[in-house]
């Protein structure tokens, strides 16, 4: 049985992120996650339903500080003009106590929606931009020392 010593636990603490190359030092979370879509497979002789994957689903979650205009000037020229604005995510988590870092770059990059207002008085600025993503490719990984 493999052990690890807790200290090795990686803290998003030290994460970052870029869009197309500009580092988003206001990020606080970055999510990313593939889900697979299944159809139903019966079978003779059994009452278990078997499963075959039949496509993928990618989605994300970036939530950050709001101290910029940032996406309000990325999507606003091409929403306008009815174009599709893509983009490049690259994550990187390297905890200083980790056995590493792990850099993952998601590719077609689409979001969601675009915020134009959302303030409260004595409320800190905060965003969360939703998006979906075609491929990615692990750059970087974490393994066992």
């Amino acid at each position: 049985m493999k052990k690890y010593e807790p200290q090795r636990v990686i803290n998003g603490t030290f994460g970052e992120m870029w869009i197309d190359g500009e580092y988003m030092a206001e990020v606080t979370g970055l999510n990313a996650k593939v889900t697979l879509e299944k159809t139903d497979v019966s079978q003779t002789g059994t009452l278990v339903k078997g499963y075959k994957v039949t496509g993928i689903d990618c989605k994300g979650t970036i939530k950050m500080n709001k101290v910029t205009s940032y996406f309000i000037s990325k999507l606003s020229e091409n929403l306008k003009k009815g174009k599709t604005t893509t983009a490049t995510i690259i994550s990187n988590l390297n905890d200083p106590d980790s056995n590493g870092n792990e850099r993952i770059q998601l590719d077609g990059c689409i979001f969601d929606e675009l915020t134009l207002i959302d303030w409260e008085t004595k409320k800190m600025g905060e965003e969360s931009i939703a998006f979906t993503f075609t491929s990615w490719t692990v750059l970087d990984e974490i393994k066992y020392s």
